[in-house]
């Protein structure tokens, strides 16, 4: 377990860093697909993994020029209350619903940068 949750950070992190997409749409599969982690337990383990992947992430992109330190604090801040709120949440309703809404915003993300790529893409 020990081998496969590395290998599941070293992949995450690369991707991370290469995409700018966020530790948990990464992890939260991994987990559950590969550790056999229940829906809830990969979100909140999740959370914790995702904690020094941004740090770095966002201090190397500084070096760069690319972060936008007051939107990120910003967004930052007022997700919060929101994240105490999801915690509730995701701990009162059925896995099942928490498992399908989750591969629900997945799908409908992928769905929305692919539509934008193809835009860009044929110059629309």
């Amino acid at each position: 377990m020990i081998l496969e949750a590395i290998i599941l950070g070293l992949a995450a992190g690369v991707l991370s860093g290469l995409l700018g997409i966020g530790g948990g749409a990464l992890f939260v599969p991994g987990l559950v697909l590969i550790l056999g982690l229940s829906q809830v337990e990969a979100e909140a383990t999740s959370l914790l993994a995702i904690v020094p992947v941004a740090l770095l992430g966002a201090w190397r992109q500084r070096a760069y020029g690319n972060l936008r330190m007051r939107q990120g604090l910003v967004i930052g801040v007022a997700s919060i209350p929101a994240a105490l709120l999801g915690v509730v949440l995701v701990n009162a309703l059925p896995e099942r619903i928490i498992e399908y809404g989750f591969a629900a915003l997945l799908v409908f993300l992928a769905w929305r940068m692919m539509r934008g790529a193809l835009v860009e893409l044929r110059g629309d």
